[in-house]
């Protein structure tokens, strides 16, 4: 493989991103800092293919990431691949507001293959292709320049290494005729709504006791107020309100700009700044919670109570037996919310009872609960075993 020196240049970058546009995938992994902004600072971008690898420096000047940009987001004809690539994605929507499509995630991929839930990228590499990635160069503070030759390998290695790995992860896929199973997942990576960071939800964000309108009025209200003042000053959230203080002000609200000072985690400056005084004037502003937007309450879900608490309970037993028989993750099959609901009697708009997931396991679940599968200890090893009188 031909590994490029770093481009810094718009028409080398070009030039790479015309070649690679008729590759049948390529590789894709960013370098970024967040500590200390609200949007992530993109430091460096790597992209590789099969043939040829490089990594590219957004900071440098003039640079026009356009031809990369369109090749991440408007050619549909190349698939991208990535490891864990959320935070790699959400870079990229907010640089075009899009989303990489079609895309694959070897991580995703990972769990249908029985290799955990959320394997790392060195382990990944290690068991596929038995080399350990040094790691001296992970702390690296990308947004320092001149970055070295060392860090440059360092972050190159995460895509050629992904771009051997891939292709023998997509054949083990078809062998084991699984690959089906990952496509309402990576669709659901694709999904331009997981990266749209709406001011008006961030409340969701917050954790607070209690479930009364009021409060969480004024808990959306000033969410987006926090949202607004980090994206403008482009600060961390909590550099300019703590969740924990976010939810005391909205439960004990001060009725005065003055009272600011008294309370714990603000600035004694907020009783007669600016920012202060924005912040009051959301509380002010802040209207009850509308019934459609109340959240769901969470007494271990509506309907369930303590015996339907024991079925979900059964029910997750059964996940992970099933999971350890077929060697996939549990998370692939299932997740906890899902077979509370079925405990809990819901039959519809759940994914374990349709396509693959119900072939694998919803089938099973269901019978379960209606009282056709049990639990039995055959040689030591708990397994399913169906109840008397009914089909196998």
């Amino acid at each position: 493989m031909h590994v490029h020196p770093l481009i810094t240049d718009s028409a080398t970058l070009a030039n790479l991103c015309a070649r690679l546009a008729d590759a049948p995938f390529i590789c894709v992994d960013t370098e970024f800092m967040r500590e200390s902004t609200y949007w992530p600072e993109l430091c460096l971008i790597q992209i590789a293919d099969t043939e040829e690898a490089a990594a590219i420096d957004p900071k440098a000047p003039g640079l026009d990431m356009t031809p990369l940009l369109d090749l991440l987001v408007d050619n549909e004809e190349v698939l991208k691949v990535f490891h864990a690539g959320g935070q790699d994605i959400e870079i990229i929507y907010n640089l075009t507001g899009k989303t990489p499509h079609p895309l694959f995630d070897t991580q995703v991929a990972a769990m249908a293959l029985g290799q955990g839930e959320q394997i790392g990228y060195s382990n990944l590499v290690d068991s596929w292709l038995g080399i350990q990635i040094d790691k001296g160069a992970r702390f690296t503070d990308w947004s320092r320049r001149p970055l070295d030759q060392r860090q440059v390998d360092y972050a190159i290695g995460d895509v050629t290494h992904l771009s051997k790995i891939f292709p023998r992860m997509l054949e083990r896929l078809k062998k084991t005729g699984r690959g089906a199973w990952l496509d309402q997942e990576m669709e659901r990576l694709a999904d331009p709504a997981n990266y749209a960071n709406d001011p008006d939800l961030a409340w969701k964000r917050v954790r607070v006791s209690g479930r009364k309108p009021e409060v969480l009025g004024r808990l959306k209200a000033i969410a987006r107020w926090r949202e607004l003042e980090a994206r403008s000053k482009d600060l961390p959230r909590g550099r300019i309100v703590k969740d924990e203080t976010l939810a005391d002000l909205a439960g004990h609200p001060p009725k005065k700009q003055v009272d600011l000072s008294k309370v714990r985690g603000l600035s004694a400056t907020w009783a007669s700044n600016d920012i202060g005084k924005r912040l009051m004037t959301a509380i002010a502003e802040a209207q009850p919670l509308s019934a459609a937007e109340m959240p769901p309450r969470d007494d271990r879900k509506p309907g369930l109570g303590k015996e339907g608490s024991l079925v979900a309970d059964l029910l997750k037993l059964l996940l992970k037996i099933r999971a350890r028989d077929i060697d996939v993750a549990p998370r692939l099959l299932a997740r906890s919310d899902e077979l509370e609901a079925l405990a809990a009697g819901q039959r519809e708009g759940l994914a374990i009872l349709d396509g693959w997931r119900y072939d694998q396991f919803g089938h099973d679940a269901l019978d379960l609960v209606e009282g056709r599968l049990g639990f039995a200890v055959q040689g030591g090893r708990l397994k399913m075993t169906r109840t008397e009188g009914t089909a196998a």
